[in-house]
C-alpha cells in the first residue's frame, strides 16, 4: 500500500491548478444559529464537472505517463467520479470507460457522456460494479484510476482542505460526507500535515453506515448494495481510506433519510446553490449534533452538486 504524503499533495496542487477552480467558501447566519456555530462551507458542487472528484481524477489523469495515458482511463463509478474521471480525460484528451450501476442518476450518466467518455452498466452492487469492470479492462488495457483507494486520487482531494484553511482561519473542525473514503482521507492528509489542532469528523447515512461500524469495530465492515438517497454515499471503505479513517478521524456521524433531505433543502433555501443528497449528509450531522459542534468554527464541505433536477427527493 502507497500512503500518499503532503508532499504529494502540494505537487497534486500545483499540477491541476490549470484544470480546477479554487471553490468558494459560503456562510449562512439562519444556518449558524441553527447549528448554534459559525459555518463555513466549501462549495465543491461548484466545481470543474461539479463535483470535488475533479481534483482527484485531474491529479491521476495528469500524473500518467505517455505510454499509460495512450491506452486511456477507467474506472467505476455512481457518478461523480466517473464524470471527473471523463472530465479530466478529455483535457487530456484520452479516451475514458466508466462503469455505472443501471440505477445510477440519468444526469451522472448524460455527464459523463457528456465529457465524452463512455458509459458501461452494471447492476447495483459492489460486486457486479467490480465484475464488469474487470472485464472492461480486460478489454481495454486502460490504466484504472479507483474512485477513491488510489494515492493518487487522495492526494487531489486534499487540495480541498489546503484551499479551506487557507480561506478560513481558525478552524476548529473540518466535517465531510463518507462513502469510499477519498474527500475524508485528502482533508486527515491535509490537515495532519498543516493544521492538526483541527478535528476531522465524517458524516454517513444511516441506511449506509459501514465506515461508521467500521471504525467501531476497528476493521472494515462492507455493505454490498445499501439504499439512501445519497447515491454518492454507499460504497465502502478500502485498505487505503481505511488507514486514514482509523488513525485520523474523530468520529463518524450518522442522520437519517428525513435528516438529509431536510439538510439538502435548508441550503438550497439559504445559500441558495444546487446541490445533491450526498453533499447534505454533512450538515445534517452538524444539526443532528449540537453539542459536538456548538461554539466552534467548523469547515462543511458540499461535495457536488450533480443532482438530478426531474427528481428531486422532496418532489
Amino acid at each position: 500500500m502507497i500512503t500518499p504524503t503532503l508532499e504529494d499533495v502540494l505537487a497534486a496542487h500545483e499540477r491541476i491548478r490549470p484544470h480546477i477552480h479554487q471553490t468558494p467558501v459560503l456562510t449562512s447566519r439562519i444556518i449558524d444559529e441553527a447549528a448554534g456555530a459559525q459555518l463555513f462551507f466549501k462549495c465543491e458542487n461548484l466545481q470543474k464537472a461539479g463535483a470535488f472528484k475533479a481534483r482527484g481524477a485531474s491529479n491521476a489523469v495528469f500524473s500518467l505517463t505517455e505510454a499509460q495515458a495512450a491506452r486511456g482511463v477507467a474506472t467505476h463509478s455512481s457518478g461523480n467520479h466517473g464524470t471527473c474521471l471523463s472530465y479530466a480525460a478529455s483535457r487530456r484528451g484520452i479516451p475514458c470507460t466508466v462503469v455505472m450501476p443501471r440505477t445510477a442518476p440519468q444526469a451522472k450518466k448524460d455527464a459523463v457522456r457528456g465529457y465524452g467518455g463512455r458509459v458501461v452498466e452494471c447492476e447495483p452492487s459492489t460486486s457486479s460494479r467490480e465484475a464488469v469492470f474487470a472485464e472492461v479492462v480486460a478489454e481495454t488495457g486502460a490504466e484504472f484510476v479507483h474512485p477513491y483507494n488510489d494515492p493518487r486520487v487522495i492526494a487531489g482531494q486534499a487540495t480541498c482542505a489546503r484551499e479551506l484553511i487557507e480561506q478560513v482561519e481558525d478552524l476548529d473542525a473540518v466535517i465531510a460526507p463518507i462513502g469510499g473514503g477519498g474527500m475524508v482521507s485528502g482533508t486527515c492528509l491535509t490537515l495532519a500535515g498543516l493544521a492538526p489542532h483541527i478535528a476531522v469528523y465524517a458524516a454517513e447515512p444511516e441506511q449506509a453506515d459501514d465506515a461508521h461500524r467500521s471504525l467501531k469495530a476497528g476493521h472494515i465492515i462492507a455493505d454490498d448494495a445499501p439504499v439512501t438517497v445519497a447515491d454518492g454515499l454507499k460504497v465502502p471503505l478500502k485498505d487505503l481510506t481505511w488507514h486514514f479513517v482509523r488513525h485520523h478521524v474523530e468520529d463518524i456521524l450518522t442522520v437519517s433519510e428525513v435528516e438529509i433531505v431536510a439538510a439538502m433543502r435548508l441550503i438550497w433555501k439559504r445559500l441558495k446553490i444546487v446541490m445533491e443528497p450526498s453533499s447534505a449528509v454533512a450538515l445534517a450531522a452538524v444539526l443532528r449534533n449540537r453539542p459536538v459542534f456548538e461554539g466552534k468554527r467548523v469547515g462543511v464541505i458540499i461535495t457536488g452538486g450533480n443532482v438530478d433536477l426531474d427528481k428531486l427527493p422532496w418532489q
